[in-house]
């Protein structure tokens, strides 16, 4: 090997090196501003979360419950914008070696969008999923009647809501199939009792007796704090030849209707019993297939 052709390759190695190595910077560079943006993306939506939790607790009366749904939110959100920033940096890094990335975003547009067409119905149910939480709709833990099904809600996720009935079935619903969403929980929940008498029974005494036993009953910590108003009686709701039916209702924390309600069932026939009023069986209405909400246990 002559000396020129030596010094040739001695200089093109140099060069290949020097171009190696300043490219080599320009990776670690890109790799560095990626992590930086990645590290300030965090910390931004750490401090937006923190914000909006700080801003929507006030008014919710479940502890908790919007911190858990705008940290959810605040995860999809963190996974799908670092997910296409690295992948940005990635088609980045590609090109320093001289790796035309033009059919590769052409290859990732097609394959996207045959996804697309593959995957509409998950695609549906992941969008309809980020709206439930974003609003709120529903919760784990609410009793719930979805497309006629009731039961508890056991578990929310950006796919699927399950429910459990009275049956111990647990129920799969997809998001984007929901027509129907009933939450008997929402805030606060309602127990609703029809007492039928007989018609000869004064309805006053009958309200007084029923007035009673719901302010016994709210005196009691186990039970008071859970009943969010006193008993609201709306006074007689219909009658027959021999019957007389008064309507009330309780207002108490969510999933707790049942708590306060089946108690106040018990002792109310027992005052009905002690003070001689004339109870009167009626035959119930014949409810809709797993239509009935579960009490939370």
């Amino acid at each position: 090997m002559s000396a020129h052709t030596w010094e040739s390759f001695v200089a093109n190695l140099m060069a290949l090196g020097i171009d190696a190595a300043q490219s080599l910077m320009r990776i670690a560079l890109i790799f560095a501003i990626g992590f930086t943006i990645v590290k300030v993306l965090r910390a931004g939506l750490s401090r937006l979360e923190r914000f909006l939790i700080r801003a929507t607790e006030k008014t919710e009366r479940a502890p908790g419950a919007a911190g858990q749904r705008i940290r959810t939110l605040g995860n999809v959100v963190w996974t799908i914008s670092s997910g296409f920033l690295w992948f940005i940096v990635m088609l980045v890094v590609l090109s320093q070696f001289g790796i035309n990335i033009g059919p590769i975003l052409a290859g990732a547009g097609v394959v996207g969008l045959a996804a697309g067409f593959g995957a509409q119905h998950l695609v549906r149910d992941l969008v309809s999923g980020f709206f439930l939480l974003l609003e709120n709709q529903i919760r784990v833990g609410d009793i719930a009647i979805i497309n006629g099904t009731g039961g508890l809600v056991e578990s929310v996720t950006f796919r699927t809501i399950s429910l459990r009935d009275q049956a111990g079935v647990v129920h799969v619903f997809p998001n984007g199939g929901i027509t129907t969403l009933a939450n008997a929980t929402m805030d606060w929940s309602a127990y609703v009792i029809d007492v039928s008498v007989s018609f000869r029974e004064d309805t006053d005494r009958v309200c007084a007796i029923m007035r009673r036993v719901a302010g016994e009953l709210k005196q009691e910590p186990d039970y008071g704090r859970l009943m969010l108003e006193p008993l609201e009686i709306f006074g007689v709701d219909n009658f027959t030849d021999n019957t007389v039916t008064i309507k009330a209702r309780f207002k108490t924390l969510p999933s707790h209707q049942y708590t306060v309600g089946r108690e106040y069932r018990r002792r109310l026939n027992k005052a009905f019993v002690a003070e001689g009023v004339e109870m009167v069986l009626t035959p119930r209405p014949a409810a809709a297939p797993n239509a009935q909400a579960v009490a939370k246990t």
